[in-house]
């Protein structure tokens, strides 16, 4: 982990121990040789600050930007507090999409790998059968799902959270904004009511605060300022394309001029994303691309496309905004500037990954122009014109 993500400036309700070691944390040996195996070296702030909070069994808040290591933060702390001699269901994790339940899982695998604990994802297009077979034989420590599919199984009466101890909502913001809120609900009234509740964001409006205090009970807070969450480490730039259709014109022209290792291309719509693929591809460029209408099986393909770096280009809707992690991402490109200025913070954080060099560019019409004012001033920063020696960022 590089110094200066352990130089980010953060807020907390209580006065809170800063452990600038995995070792003062008291950690289970077996989970700190996995954390060690996985490539961290030392605490982020949001993980020296939080992961003693949630394994003290405190209901935590914990706010941190994309790339700073928020999914190994609640990982650790649920580790190192459920028992994995217990073949009972002890954590659930709720993620807004399937990639990023998936992805937790393999998080949860890889740090917990001396430990011997298993962990299942229940998503959408994934055998339920499967799943309730994993459950039912009782070696199933841990359940990363959405909560649609939850909550499914739990009326079918194929999963059972009575030992449930931990539930942590990842990017709480969406899971309680854009409609999940009744589900979670549910499934929330299912837990003993002594279940640690944990709330984890890069972004975390006070609305969705208020709402969460539904769900948590004196919790501490570890919450990041608004203006230090635009990633400094991150080079965002803009170029003026003044009308939409000269945008595909300059997207070609940035990929024929820089050498860009992997890149995420972000567009508003599900039509533009097809739209977009089908003429980069005629174009010569190989690209794939994700959005939510597509079949699950066929979002994995994309996936694992980019992830082995088959594909070097992602063109993707804000489905992969949140929490999905490609280390090798050096580029993100804004083909249209977010709606929701909140996302623009998820968009970008898919580069300069843990600490990594990245670069962000905007392509800005006249039509954007206030839109894109607004969202400098929303993030307090000042997004400067694209260099021509804009490779010398890569």
């Amino acid at each position: 982990m590089l110094s200066d993500l352990k130089d980010v400036e953060l807020s907390t309700s209580d006065k809170v121990t800063v452990c600038q070691t995995f070792e003062e944390m008291k950690l289970d040996p077996k989970l700190l040789r996995g954390i060690y195996q996985y490539g961290f070296t030392t605490p982020s702030a949001i993980q020296a600050r939080a992961i003693t909070q949630i394994i003290t069994g405190r209901d935590t808040i914990a706010q941190a930007q994309s790339g700073t290591g928020k999914t190994a933060t609640f990982t650790i702390g649920m580790l190192q507090s459920i028992d994995p001699k217990s073949k009972d269901v002890q954590a659930l994790v709720l993620s807004p999409t399937r990639e990023l339940a998936v992805q937790i899982q393999q998080v949860i695998q890889a740090l917990g790998d001396y430990m011997k604990v298993n962990v299942i994802a229940c998503v959408g297009g994934r055998s339920v059968r499967d799943a309730t077979k994993q459950i039912s034989s009782g070696s199933t420590q841990i359940i990363s799902g959405t909560p649609g599919r939850v909550k499914d199984m739990i009326k079918r009466h194929l999963m059972n959270l009575r030992k449930v101890r931990m539930l942590i909502m990842d990017e709480a913001d969406s899971l309680l904004e854009q409609g999940f809120m009744k589900d979670i609900t549910e499934i929330y009234k299912l837990l003993s009511p002594s279940t640690q509740v944990v709330i984890v964001s890069a972004t975390m409006s006070p609305e969705v605060v208020e709402l969460s205090r539904k769900f948590l009970t004196d919790p501490v807070k570890i919450l990041v300022k608004k203006e230090k969450l635009s990633l400094k480490q991150l080079n965002q730039f803009y170029i003026n394309v003044e009308e939409e259709k000269w945008k595909f014109d300059t997207l070609s022209d940035l990929y024929d001029t820089l050498t860009i290792s992997q890149s995420v291309v972000f567009c508003n719509t599900r039509a533009k994303v097809d739209w977009l693929a089908t003429n980069m591809r005629k174009s010569g460029f190989a690209v794939v691309s994700m959005h939510g209408d597509m079949m699950q099986k066929e979002r994995d393909r994309v996936m694992d496309e980019f992830r082995s770096g088959k594909a070097r280009v992602l063109i993707s809707t804000d489905v992969w905004a949140r929490g999905i992690d490609v280390q090798q991402v050096s580029v993100v490109i804004n083909y249209d500037v977010p709606p929701n200025k909140e996302n623009y913070l998820h968009r970008i954080g898919r580069s300069a990954r843990f600490g990594r060099k990245g670069v962000a560019i905007n392509l800005v019409t006249l039509e954007d122009k206030e839109e894109f004012k607004a969202l400098q001033k929303f993030y307090a920063i000042k997004i400067k014109p694209m260099p021509a020696s804009v490779s010398k960022y890569l």
